[in-house]
């Protein structure tokens, strides 16, 4: 019985280590081919850089102008986050704590909303930014993440909140707090290890989402980092080093706000299944 134990779990680490080095090892040939010059990426190789070349970096970020895109980009994302988080929560809080056929079948209806491709609404969403002038601005990709994204952020909070138990809110309105006071001062800091996660899927889907930005920022001076790093592509297609090197420049800020944020990522998904 043991050993038929053993060969199980050694089978299993097997399985996850070739599953780690699948993932891993596209994630250290693009680290390791922006260290490294023209001249040492053309004579071939996968291993470790010779010599460190840092003016990739340097070079990419003012030859694909990244800095505005940065800031663009970053301007997206948090904005989005924001009202994603705030929305997306206090209609969850109402979603599940609120037993009517309304609520149910509002809840059905943002279901319904995460299976169906967004890719389908892009051309008639597209006419309906155009009519209204906002093509070309922050505020149409603005408004066009936080209704994608919103069934998916209320499905999060939604299942979260039913499995909090109930007296804590309750207790707050016996003592004279309104439904908004309760949903904030109670509810809502009980939340954090699902907004970590929250964030983590939208930040990480909006910040890299190249379709979208394409078509409603291209040519207006707002575009954003995938926007940018494709024309990047197009224009230093020679020059693999600087390419990598703007890629992980890109790849930057959201690896580091999924490694401050993992902890409660992990806290969510794991109160999830408790619940």
């Amino acid at each position: 019985m043991m050993s038929k134990y053993r060969f199980r779990t050694l089978a299993l680490e097997v399985v996850m280590i070739g599953v780690a080095v699948v993932f891993l090892l596209p994630v250290y040939i693009l680290v390791s081919l922006s260290f490294k010059s023209a001249q040492e990426i053309n004579a071939g190789g996968l291993g470790p850089p010779a010599d460190l070349y840092l003016m990739n970096y340097p070079e990419a970020w003012e030859g694909a102008s990244m800095g505005a895109a940065f800031s663009n980009s970053m301007a997206i994302t948090v904005a989005s986050l924001v009202l994603l988080v705030v929305l997306g929560s206090s209609a969850a809080y109402y979603l599940a704590r609120v037993k009517s056929g309304l609520s149910h079948g509002s809840y059905l209806l943002f279901l319904a909303g995460i299976v169906l491709p967004f890719q389908l609404a892009l051309v008639p969403l597209y006419r309906m930014v155009q009519d209204a002038g906002l093509l070309g601005t922050f505020t149409s990709m603005i408004v066009f993440y936080v209704g994608l994204q919103m069934p998916l952020t209320i499905f999060l909070y939604a299942g979260f909140t039913r499995a909090l138990p109930a007296e804590y809110g309750e207790a707050a309105l016996v003592d004279g707090a309104s439904h908004l006071q309760s949903f904030a001062r109670i509810t809502f800091p009980l939340l954090r290890p699902i907004t970590g996660t929250v964030v983590i899927l939208n930040g990480v889907f909006i910040w890299n989402d190249f379709l979208t930005p394409l078509l409603y920022l291209n040519g207006s001076g707002n575009e954003t980092l995938p926007v940018v790093i494709y024309a990047f592509v197009g224009q230093y297609q020679a020059e693999w080093g600087l390419v990598f090197a703007a890629v992980v420049l890109a790849a930057l800020p959201m690896l580091v706000v999924f490694l401050a944020l993992q902890r409660y990522m992990i806290r969510g998904f794991a109160s999830g299944l408790k619940g």
